[in-house]
């Protein structure tokens, strides 16, 4: 067995004032009462809010004090993320991990802004992957970076058995991503700690979930501090011999056959996604992906633009046909 405690801080945020001192506060009361803890993860954006108007550049003072509390509880700490604002005036999603010894060991940038509600945010472009010695190797991935598979694919292709997953969801798509969560965590075969924020933080409900799919923690909507003791030989384990020693997935995946096109941008099989609409946020009464009412005489623009890309007789192929009245013609 390879132990190892991590716990999830789930707290109020608030979106006008600094939330650093009441993180420290918190890292005080998670060692206080469990003392064997030796990682904290803590939610999105959960040092100064989610308004990118308090963005700054790194390092900044709120860092060297969580490098300092780290430093003074031995422990691995991941703060959230927050806005950095780099030299060249973009603004990202930024993460940081920091070791017992209060460095800064690994940076992400989110690679997956919520666009188009998080306009203005810049992507990144590199993934995060740090070892913890003698336990094993950890991934970072934040909020809507895990609605893409790719990311846990390429996390988890390079030996990560924890995902890391800081969020700030306060949407009605919380449910939606929980089941993500689960189903990330049996696809790759490893454990998943999804740490929500409450107030402008998000909703709560921070989940950890085992290899299995089976959840280890589910919180509520109220503050909530959850150490939970991972096995990093079951992930090893269930690698091998298969989840329940059934799917072996990560092998499947090993010694496929299939070469997945869809990701050569210049293959053409990604036709159809030219043919949806900008990345925009919907408007009162939009009508867009709808048909218009009379589908002989007014298709609309989205069926406009998926018969010049697809031409006609793919177009029949693609989408079931309007009825036609006997003696009429297409």
């Amino acid at each position: 067995m390879t132990p190892f405690a991590i716990a999830g801080i789930q707290m109020h945020v608030d979106a006008l004032h600094s939330n650093v001192e009441a993180m420290l506060h918190r890292v005080d009361i998670l060692m206080a009462r469990f003392p064997w803890t030796q990682m904290a993860l803590f939610s999105e954006l959960a040092p100064y809010g989610p308004l990118h108007r308090y963005a700054q550049p790194f390092p900044n003072e709120a860092l060297q004090q969580f490098q300092d509390k780290a430093r003074q509880h031995r422990l691995w700490l991941i703060p959230g993320s927050m806005f950095e604002k780099l030299e060249d005036g973009r603004v990202m999603n930024s993460s940081v991990v920091i070791n017992p010894d209060g460095e800064i060991v690994a940076t992400y940038n989110k690679m997956f802004p919520f666009r188009p509600y998080e306009e203005g945010i810049a992507a990144g472009t590199d993934f995060c992957i740090f070892d913890v010695p003698e336990v094993g190797r950890f991934g970072l991935s934040i909020c809507y970076d895990i609605w893409f598979p790719e990311t846990t694919r390429q996390l988890t292709s390079q030996g990560v058995e924890v995902l890391l997953h800081p969020v700030l969801t306060g949407t009605t798509d919380r449910d939606a991503e929980l089941a993500i969560a689960r189903a990330t965590a049996a696809q790759f075969q490893c454990y998943v700690f999804d740490v929500n924020g409450l107030g402008a933080g998000g909703v709560g409900r921070s989940l950890v979930v085992d290899p299995t799919s089976l959840v280890l923690h589910q919180s509520a909507g109220q503050e909530d501090i959850f150490p939970i003791e991972v096995d990093l030989d079951m992930v090893r384990r269930q690698r091998e011999t298969g989840m329940k020693g059934l799917g072996q997935v990560l092998k499947s995946f090993r010694d496929r056959d299939a070469d997945f096109s869809v990701y050569d941008r210049d293959s053409g099989v990604d036709a159809y996604l030219k043919t949806l609409g900008p990345l925009q946020t919907p408007l009162q009464g939009s009508a867009a992906g709808l048909r218009s009412a009379d589908p002989r005489t007014a298709l609309g623009a989205a069926e406009d633009a998926r018969r010049e890309s697809f031409g006609r007789a793919a177009y029949r192929d693609n989408l079931a046909p309007f009825p036609i009245a006997a003696g009429e013609t297409d």
